[in-house]
């Protein structure tokens, strides 16, 4: 995963120390919301949205806009806040720590061929909503939330354990 500019930069005073940082997810649905669009992530191999690190001064609806330009090379709507939750403290090979706090956004693809963009991923693929491949829970979690039709944004209250 591509770690940004400004995280690296923050490294460089606080070292190892955690980070709290702001993420967005990027639940893209089809126009008729029976297929949602997942990529293959490269460094573990899950499936999952389309996810990234929110830019300082950038707006998460954006954020998810952008990564899914990025990671899949698709121009997708944010339709509505999915749901917010915090991720449980993530530590990274290199022994850098972070967690964050999730905005995940029910979005409609509008464009483009989906493929792996950016190198973050290593495959891009429609899967019908009733045929979904292996995820871990809190990525299922997300996806549901932008799959529901619920107006209102669901909040989550505890701190995801996978």
């Amino acid at each position: 995963m591509s770690t940004p500019d400004f995280v690296l930069q923050l490294r460089e005073h606080v070292g190892t120390a955690p980070l709290w940082l702001s993420g967005a997810t990027a639940v893209i649905r089809s126009a008729d919301h029976r297929r949602v669009l997942l990529v293959r992530r490269s460094d573990n191999g899950w499936w999952t949205p389309v996810t990234g690190i929110v830019d300082p001064g950038e707006h998460p609806a954006y954020t998810a806009v952008r990564e899914a330009r990025e990671e899949a090379d698709v121009t997708i709507r944010v339709d509505r806040v999915a749901s917010i939750g915090v991720s449980r403290m993530v530590t990274y090979a290199n022994g850098d720590r972070a967690q964050y706090i999730d905005h995940t956004f029910a979005c409609t693809y509008l464009s483009g061929d989906p493929r792996p963009a950016d190198g973050e991923n290593t495959d891009v693929r429609w899967f019908a909503v009733d045929d979904l491949p292996e995820m871990r829970p809190h990525m299922l979690e997300r996806l549901e939330a932008g799959l529901s039709t619920e107006e209102r944004a669901r909040i989550v209250t505890t701190t995801e354990s996978h």
